[in-house]
């Protein structure tokens, strides 16, 4: 298989197949729902008590996209947001920091100016977060701005309008212009799953953000949709495979809205596990985007 992205082909497509097809089309269908929820349920029955321990627990800690994302944020409550990231690494050095603090772009600043702990990011949500419905003048102008202000990953959202009304060229050429500002950091592309409901669009927009240049994809905005599911996890992971079985590009995967137990994040993790071996079980390439999450963590830790 060439190591070329089908999206970059030049070469004269077969009437009637876009080339959006044609990548569509490289990968396997899926198995039937059905299919899904038995290889997920032998998943967590294989791996969740050799995960269900300490190491692992401390693990999941390092992998979150610690979360603010309130229209009552302010100056203020996102110091005192750091300020506790910054404390619980001067209190528990044996505890692995997050592995970032995600706010909106006009708090990059503050975070930037108050974070102590070093290995720790700077994420932000942008394009016109949670709907991406703005001008693509102003997508580019806000993420330009987060990064200008200290952000080191950019965690934008998939157009789904124009996903669900079929122009899969306006969704590429978006993210690939903002991949383009964010050359360098971390791009985390939300495909919004909760709002792609079938198994086949959210196995397409992975697709498409891949091919697209997203370093992650990343489940939902948690934002009016229905959060992260194990079934969209799981068609996530597939792709990331092949993807890579492919390409020989490994790339990240993130899971987001609604995990608060630890429960919940060990099941994610059996599924990345599973699906894309322990090589993926870092926090390179698989994050939790998550706020109360860490407050269950730490109970299990501490």
């Amino acid at each position: 298989m060439s190591n070329e992205h089908p999206l970059s082909y030049h070469h004269h497509h077969h009437v009637g197949k876009s080339k959006f097809e044609e990548a569509f089309d490289a990968f396997t269908a899926l198995p039937t729902a059905d299919e899904i929820q038995d290889h997920i349920k032998q998943l967590i029955d294989a791996h969740f008590d050799t995960l269900n321990n300490t190491a692992t627990i401390k693990f999941l800690h390092s992998t979150i996209d610690l979360t603010s994302l309130g229209s009552e944020d302010n100056i203020d409550q996102i110091f005192n947001f750091v300020k506790s990231v910054n404390d619980l690494d001067d209190s528990n050095p044996t505890i692995p920091p997050v592995a970032s603090i995600c706010v909106y772009p006009n708090f990059a600043k503050t975070v930037r100016d108050n974070l102590m702990v070093e290995d720790v990011h700077v994420c932000c949500v942008s394009g016109g977060f949670p709907s991406s419905q703005t001008f693509q003048e102003i997508k580019v102008a806000e993420t330009s701005l987060a990064i200008a202000d200290g952000a080191d990953e950019i965690d934008i959202v998939l157009h789904l309008g124009n996903f669900l009304s079929g122009d899969y060229q306006a969704v590429t050429d978006e993210i690939e212009e903002l991949r383009a500002v964010t050359k360098g950091r971390v791009l985390k592309v939300i495909l919004e799953t909760g709002a792609l409901k079938t198994a086949e669009s959210i196995q397409r927009a992975a697709i498409l953000a891949l091919f697209s240049g997203a370093d992650f994809i990343k489940t939902s905005t948690g934002k009016g949709y229905p959060g992260a599911s194990l079934e969209a996890a799981y068609v996530m992971c597939q792709v990331l495979k092949q993807y890579h079985d492919k390409y020989g590009v490994k790339r990240g995967f993130k899971v987001s809205g609604g995990v608060r137990t630890t429960e919940e994040a060990i099941k994610y993790l059996c599924i990345v596990k599973g699906v894309l071996g322990d090589e993926w079980m870092t926090n390179e390439l698989f994050r939790i985007g998550a706020s109360s999450l860490e407050g269950d963590l730490l109970q299990h830790i501490i």
